[in-house]
């Protein structure tokens, strides 16, 4: 059964205050787990604590691929510890997005890593992997072709599909069966035509389409994410849950 989550760099400024007090906030708002973007010092006895406290799962934390690079028994030593199952690679530099193949071998050692420690590597895209080439095709696509599916997943922003001018349904049911994770969020177009992420159903995205899609095709856990705020971030997740909680109400699919 398909779960939801919340990715917490949406409330990383109340994190930075009160890391503690956040994740019960998230809990009592209905979220059932949370992804990591860092832990805020915390030890990962500290992390259990907070989960055992407030019952969410740990689903995942999105890692640096520069952290993985130089530290990755570190990361999935504590990713273990917390019970977090998947290491995310989030986002690549500018400076990194000329040498995909180098990219592509390291995605390989990540994910032998991961698979040795019985965790499993996902990458997360933004728009440039479906705007720039590798070897002939969309660079999301060239990865996932060229790295085997038991050492990577996909976690489908599907956000960002629909915001390169992908169709995130087509890219949901290519990788049914490899699509653990799914970004739930919504977008605007300024008028600069830059993005502007919102609160579920205040965008432009077909989230109630995409969030049946996913869980049609088996996804573990769609996950709630805001990149920048306009208001209180506390505020906007719990707007963005009263929205699933009305697509839920009204025939979604998902249980919540």
């Amino acid at each position: 059964m398909t779960k939801l989550g919340l990715q917490l760099y949406t409330v990383r400024d109340h994190l930075e205050r009160d890391f503690e007090g956040t994740l019960r906030k998230v809990a009592e708002l209905g979220y059932q787990g949370v992804e990591f973007a860092g832990f805020y010092g915390r030890t990962a006895e500290q992390v259990q604590e907070i989960l055992r406290e407030t019952g969410l799962t740990a689903i995942g934390a999105h890692t640096p691929y520069t952290r993985l690079k130089e530290a990755i028994d570190e990361e999935l030593a504590f990713n273990k510890a917390i019970g977090s199952r998947y290491i995310i690679v989030p986002y690549l530099a500018e400076e990194d997005r000329n040498r995909w193949s180098e990219i592509i071998e390291d995605l390989k050692i990540f994910g032998e890593k991961c698979k040795e420690e019985d965790l499993v590597l996902c990458y997360h895209n933004h728009d440039f992997e479906l705007t720039l080439q590798h070897d002939g095709k969309p660079v999301l696509d060239a990865i996932y072709e060229q790295v085997p599916e038991h050492l990577l997943q996909v976690e489908l922003d599907s956000c960002w599909v629909a915001f390169a001018g992908a169709n995130p349904l087509d890219y949901i049911a290519t990788y049914k069966g490899r699509l653990p994770l799914v970004h739930w969020k919504d977008v605007v177009k300024k008028a600069d035509g830059s993005p502007d992420t919102v609160e579920l159903g205040r965008g432009e995205i077909a989230i109630t389409e995409i969030g049946d899609a996913a869980i049609d095709a088996g996804v573990e856990w769609l996950i709630v994410e805001q990149d920048h705020c306009a208001g209180d971030s506390l505020t906007s997740i719990q707007t963005s849950m009263e929205w699933v909680r009305d697509y839920a109400q009204k025939g979604g699919k998902l249980h919540v």
